[in-house]
């Protein structure tokens, strides 16, 4: 099991940096993840919400009955701004841009996403390019929603294929990375029981 990287405690908060290839929570066949290193070290942390299996970054846990429920009401109530760096192939235009296709389930080819017009779920990704060398642009992104596979999708449906992405990028481009390069690197909240503004980052390792 990695060890804990720890990025703000308190009595009532745990964020944690959670490294790629380690599920947030227990998987059918892979019962090694975040939720149970935490529970070693703090047992009445939990978890509140995701990140994939493939994405490093930012984790915040509650520690405490009010901080549980203040955080699911953020992050249900979309209070709770999330900010990633990718790196994608191709050349993204300047300044800031939006991707608001609705997606859903591709129940062909499980587990993957894709658009689906009429009943699909609304997403919205917003993203800016940071720099752009050797045909791989970095970029900061912003989903304003939280739709399964969103940035993963919406990115490679605008020509922007994340480097290392086996469900969604060209072959060449997935092959491109040793891992999935995108991450959680930060977040910005009011602290669900004292009210504090919280704004936490993490750089990325790649």
């Amino acid at each position: 099991m990695p060890q804990l990287k720890i990025v703000y405690e308190d009595a009532d908060l745990l964020v944690v940096n959670k490294p790629a290839g380690l599920l947030t929570t227990p998987g059918r066949f892979d019962k090694r993840c975040l939720a149970s290193a935490v529970i070693n070290y703090r047992q009445t942390a939990q978890i509140v919400h995701r990140l994939d299996l493939d994405t490093s970054g930012l984790v915040v846990l509650g520690c405490s009955q009010p901080s549980i429920a203040g955080l699911n009401r953020l992050f249900r109530e979309r209070r709770i701004t999330k900010s990633y760096e990718a790196l994608v192939a191709g050349q993204a235009e300047s300044g800031n841009q939006q991707i608001t296709f609705p997606l859903g389930p591709n129940r062909l080819h499980r587990p993957k996403q894709k658009i689906v017009w009429r009943g699909g779920k609304p997403a919205l990704t917003l993203y800016r390019a940071k720099s752009f060398s050797a045909g791989v642009t970095r970029l900061e992104v912003t989903p304003v929603t939280g739709v399964r596979h969103q940035l993963r999708l919406h990115l490679a449906l605008v020509g922007l294929p994340i480097l290392g992405c086996d469900l969604y990028a060209p072959p060449a481009v997935a092959s491109a990375a040793h891992r999935l390069m995108l991450h959680a690197s930060g977040l910005a909240f009011d602290h669900p029981v004292s009210g504090e503004p919280l704004n936490l980052n993490v750089p990325t390792d790649f």
